[in-house]
């Protein structure tokens, strides 16, 4: 029977999504979303094999009902009393370099809706499902994924420092919010280039210059405190 705690992975791409879902794969069934079944098949298909327990949903987050059915099928899948330990939201943003006096609305607008409107809709669904935890001493933790433009905006990436700045933002707001109510909410800012596939012509000749996603499987933590160590 599989335990009622799960971890949920928005943005379960190459790179941070997915290390970040095997690495909480050791200890709880994970459910992943991505836009696309394609993306999704090979996370799947690993932490099947390493003898981990999942559920790959194909999810558009900047829809509230696809979100929704999203969690209909999550519900079906673990039963009535499913409770979330973890939600990690890390769905890509869109990244347009552009001189501000070139940009259009939409583009200017444009990472709002992967970031902060699809992180909306993912802490709407999810909450309700972190509240009254069994164990207080290891909350259920909300994190978000940032990125170095949450901190400081560069030249030629108004909008997407924007949408980084908000969410960093919103993950303020939440946590002074449902921390009373025993919820830890945290915002991780990823400070570099992730090495992925799409990365690998960026700074190749410089040694370091890229963060290896897969150093958290590396980590050691008791099976209890894995939510509280990596949202801290």
């Amino acid at each position: 029977m599989m335990p009622k705690s799960i971890a949920i992975i928005a943005g379960a791409g190459p790179g941070t999504g997915s290390a970040v879902a095997r690495r909480f794969a050791q200890v709880y069934p994970v459910v992943l979303l991505a836009r696309s079944q394609q993306s999704l098949d090979p996370l799947v298909n690993d932490i099947t094999q390493s003898g981990g327990s999942v559920l790959g949903i194909p999810t558009d987050v900047t829809s509230a009902s696809s979100m929704s059915s999203a969690m209909d099928q999550v519900k079906t899948q673990f039963g009535p009393d499913l409770s979330i330990a973890a939600a990690i939201y890390n769905a890509a943003s869109k990244f347009t370099r552009k001189p501000f006096l070139e940009q259009t609305p939409e583009e200017f607008l444009g990472s709002l809706e992967s970031t902060v409107k699809g992180a909306f809709n993912f802490s709407q669904a999810t909450l309700p499902l972190m509240l009254n935890p069994d164990n207080p001493q290891y909350p259920p933790t909300l994190i978000f994924t940032g990125a170095t433009a949450a901190l400081k905006g560069g030249s030629g990436l108004s909008g997407f420092a924007v949408s980084k700045f908000g969410i960093r933002a919103m993950s303020q707001s939440l946590a002074r919010e449902f921390g009373p109510k025993g919820v830890h909410v945290s915002h991780a800012i990823i400070d570099g280039i992730i090495d992925t596939e799409k990365t690998r012509g960026i700074s190749q000749n410089t040694p370091d210059s890229k963060i290896d996603p897969e150093w958290l499987r590396t980590l050691a933590f008791p099976e209890q405190s894995l939510v509280v160590l990596i949202g801290s």
